[in-house]
């Protein structure tokens, strides 16, 4: 696995862990973030939503930074949460989160996908309410998706925007000189937003940099990916650090 030399584009605090955890096996990661975090101002529709919690039968947060943005809110207007509340995560990170602040949080083990946590039986049971409604805290756009399945089931679903993510400014051909600088071997993006913003900085060294092993954590950027048309895209199935090694674990021998 040592032969690996990745770009990491994570907001800044996560792309430093994971480049911390990657350093432990042996593995180069450069950080290079592509996604920085900005909270959106709360709206009176936004803290209705909060403050009528206890009406949905489930409660999806879809991101470390909705977990984080979610808890301040809660704590705003709930010093106790709404017991029997249901919550849902994507990935076991955010889910973490949530459990360490005490809530009742289940996630797929499986990947961190939409399709994954519909498949969760806990899920489900969830949803086996008269009149189910499912409230999804998340950035400004994303996981439309999911909403759509659930209301094709006849589940109201109700989104809580609590970010929104922007591309960093970056010097014209910071991208690519990075690549190149260090000797970089592989990419490594989180989302289909940071693979956008991937694709929007490398600009016209993008044939090249297409070229280059990409890591994505689900079917769907997988599919954006290549669309763009990017040559060698690896479907983690997850975001988290463990998801990473074990895909970089899998293709060492294509490029170790």
């Amino acid at each position: 696995m040592t032969g690996w030399r990745l770009l990491l584009t994570r907001p800044a605090e996560e792309c430093a862990a994971l480049a911390a955890q990657l350093a432990e096996q042996g593995v180069h990661g450069s950080c290079l973030p592509l996604l920085e975090i900005e909270p959106l101002p709360e709206t009176p529709e936004q803290r209705s939503l909060l403050l009528e919690l206890d009406r949905y039968c489930a409660v999806i947060v879809v991101s470390k930074p909705a977990a984080r943005q979610g808890l301040e809110r809660l704590d705003r207007y709930w010093p106790q949460p709404p017991i029997n509340q249901r919550w849902f995560s994507v990935g076991a990170a955010t889910g973490q989160i949530l459990a360490d602040y005490g809530l009742h949080v289940s996630w797929p083990e499986g990947g961190d996908d939409s399709e994954a946590l519909l498949e969760l039986p806990a899920f489900s049971e969830a949803l086996q309410v008269p009149s189910p409604r499912v409230l999804i805290m998340r950035g400004d756009t994303g996981r439309e998706l999911l909403a759509e399945h659930l209301r094709g089931q006849g589940v109201a679903v109700d989104y809580l925007p609590l970010y929104r993510r922007r591309l960093p400014d970056y010097a014209c051909g910071e991208l690519p000189r990075r690549v190149a600088t260090e000797r970089l071997n592989g990419l490594v993006v989180s989302s289909g937003q940071g693979f956008e913003h991937l694709y929007q900085l490398a600009g016209e060294a993008w044939p090249e940099l297409a070229r280059l092993p990409l890591f994505v954590p689900s079917p769907r950027v997988a599919e954006q990916a290549c669309a763009a048309g990017a040559r060698q895209v690896i479907d983690c199935r997850g975001a988290s650090a463990t998801a990473l090694l074990q895909a970089l674990q899998e293709h060492q021998a294509l490029h170790g």
